[in-house]
């Protein structure tokens, strides 16, 4: 059992941090992908047509630019930062950290 705090405890830019290490490590598009579709403003862009999919570049370009995109995560909205949170520190328990 772990003695420091729980993930969800954890600042968010660190539980990013240690997320998107995980990912890229993996070179788990899927991860970012699942991300990016659920950032505000996405949904919107998917009901008019858009293509996640159109991402052009290698996969780790594309993780480069996933990560720019989240930036500190001070500027999202709270609620998705809650979600994310979430979905950082499940990530990382799927793939054995704590």
């Amino acid at each position: 059992m772990s003695s420091g705090p729980a993930l969800e405890d954890l600042p968010f830019d660190e539980l990013r941090e240690r997320a998107f290490h995980v990912a890229e490590r993996h070179l788990d598009i899927g991860f970012f992908t699942d991300l990016y579709a659920h950032m505000p403003g996405m949904v919107a862009i998917e009901g008019e047509g858009g293509d996640l999919g159109s991402t052009g570049g290698t996969i780790l370009e594309s993780i480069r630019a996933f990560k720019e995109m989240f930036g500190d995560g001070s500027d999202l909205p709270e609620d998705t930062q809650a979600l994310l949170r979430a979905r950082f520190a499940t990530y990382l328990r799927e793939h054995g950290q704590s």
